[in-house]
């Protein structure tokens, strides 16, 4: 292992060492002194319900927000965003407490083209999904004209490009300080960071689980098509934060992708 692996593996982020460790541990691995940690770990019970929480949380807010009352509304936005949101200063006070914030955040170079060019291969392969799962004329082409309806008329987002962007990367950047940031953290904490990365993409997935029906269409029934995604999007965004021991390829990606799949490439209709 290099100098930096070790420096890395010392910080005790969820992508690098298995969290928590005794004091004793820290000691004989290095005589410098981690970053500030809690004096003592949690119990283990008390972090399965943070990650609960955060679960039920977000699911109250995706089921309100997938509505059909609310399909191209404002309200459609606020729910969607504003329970993630509320989550992510949770996570920054955390992440700042545990002295690792400064380190989720760091930015390097070539995070922009990780990003990009992630977020590039997540829409080739969500149109290919898209053509083998939900077909043009099959009945199940209603699942993602049904999850389209809710982001509200493509003409009417042209008009607010600006504010659409920042609306997404704000977005995209709350959902990563949650899921890969908080719930990793706490998912590592119960069964050490080296898989909790892919651990956190099953809440993250469960998170989604009311929109199969919120989202449902009287001829092709329930609609698995937010939780697939999520599941598989987790488990790459997942994998960039553990690769790159830092969330922010993964927000750039994140946010890239949102755009595309919003703005740009949409999968079922008219483009922005």
């Amino acid at each position: 292992m290099t100098g930096l692996d070790s420096q890395t593996e010392e910080a005790g982020t969820a992508f690098a060492a298995d969290a928590p460790q005794s004091s004793a541990q820290q000691t004989s691995r290095s005589p410098d002194p981690p970053p500030s940690r809690p004096a003592a770990p949690s119990p283990s019970w008390l972090g399965w319900v943070g990650i609960l929480a955060v679960v039920l949380i977000v699911a109250a807010g995706s089921y309100t927000a997938f509505d059909l009352d609310r399909a191209g509304t404002s309200g459609f936005w606020v729910f969607a965003i504003a329970p993630t949101l509320g989550l992510s200063v949770v996570a920054l006070v955390r992440g700042a407490r545990d002295g690792e914030l400064r380190h989720w955040l760091r930015p390097a170079w070539g995070d922009a083209t990780r990003g990009i060019l992630s977020a590039a291969i997540l829409v080739a392969v969500s149109i290919a999904f898209v053509h083998a799962v939900a077909p043009a004329g099959s009945p199940r082409e209603s699942w993602l004209a049904r999850l389209y309806l809710q982001l509200g008329n493509p003409t009417e987002l042209r008009t607010h490009v600006g504010r659409m962007a920042i609306v997404l990367v704000v977005a995209a950047a709350a959902e990563e300080l949650v899921w890969r940031g908080l719930v990793t953290q706490l998912i590592a904490e119960q069964v050490g960071s080296r898989t909790a990365w892919a651990w956190a993409a099953l809440p993250y997935a469960l998170a989604h689980v009311p929109t199969v029906w919120a989202l449902r269409d009287p001829e092709a029934g329930p609609n698995p098509l937010l939780v697939v995604a999520a599941l598989g999007l987790g488990l790459v965004w997942g994998a960039m934060a553990r690769q790159a021991r830092r969330l922010t390829p993964a927000i750039l990606s994140h946010a890239a992708f949102d755009w595309c799949v919003i703005m740009v490439f949409r999968l079922w209709g008219p483009g922005v």
